[in-house]
């Protein structure tokens, strides 16, 4: 007889294996719990901030919460301040996000940002900007001002407008334009009136990106437990079946 039919696969007790896996199973298992409680916490959340958006007055949500992601619906006009947001790029090309003053028709102003539009080939020119006239509904999304995590001096915006500039703080807003809010308002999309390319990446995380990570920490629980099992099974015969004690 061969040694391999000489040889079976039974269950070994491995204690070291078992404790490494009863330690790190349930952390496993609880990190994807967590998740989907957090998908539920975030789903709650943008039900209400969806319905505030609907129900609720720009005038009595500046006065309160204002949340980085949260949307909103506002109804006014364009104002003539428009701030030129330098060195930004979409798809490798050079350009700018477009920043303009925005006056409900209640409550206070608020500057929105209306997306991305490419550069002129030369430094010595500006975008030409179209500004709907007019009253009008926009869709849009709390954010905060573009400021770099790490504050530079840049020289001091003049001249006639547009201004070009490298980030624009809430303070520097309000010296233009007083009674602004701690937080500006990007565009929900390309539809919006006045948008250019608004194609942001999301102020938030959503609720399935919380439903991916916990498929991520069953899938690795799933995994932990199985390689376990195949582990614990190893090919004994007459020879060695009395060495693994």
């Amino acid at each position: 007889m061969s040694d391999s039919q000489g040889k079976h696969r039974r269950w070994q007790f491995d204690w070291r294996l078992l404790v490494f896996s009863g330690v790190l199973l349930p952390i496993l298992i609880g990190l994807g719990v967590w998740q989907l409680n957090r998908a539920e916490e975030k789903q709650l959340l943008l039900n209400q901030w969806q319905q505030e958006a609907e129900n609720r007055a720009w005038q009595d949500m500046e006065s309160g919460d204002l949340t980085r992601g949260r949307p909103l619906t506002l109804t006014g006009m364009y104002g003539s301040r428009n701030w030129l947001l330098d060195n930004r790029t979409r798809d490798g090309i050079p350009g700018y996000e477009v920043l303009t003053e925005f006056r409900p028709l209640e409550g206070p102003p608020v500057v929105v940002n209306r997306g991305w539009v490419q550069a002129p080939r030369t430094r010595d020119q500006l975008p030409q900007l179209e500004t709907p006239e007019g009253i009008f509904t926009l869709e849009g999304r709390l954010s905060d001002y573009p400021v770099p995590p790490v504050l530079v001096d840049q020289p001091e915006a003049g001249g006639p407008w547009p201004w070009r500039v490298q980030s624009l703080s809430g303070e520097a807003a309000r010296k233009e334009i007083p009674d602004l809010p701690d937080k500006i308002v990007r565009l929900s999309g390309n539809r919006q009136p006045g948008a250019y390319r608004a194609d942001w990446e999301p102020d938030l995380m959503g609720p399935q990106t919380h439903y991916g990570y916990a498929t991520q920490w069953f899938a690795l629980a799933v995994a932990l437990t199985i390689l376990t099992i195949v582990a614990s099974y190893r090919k004994t015969g007459a020879n060695n079946d009395n060495g693994n004690g």
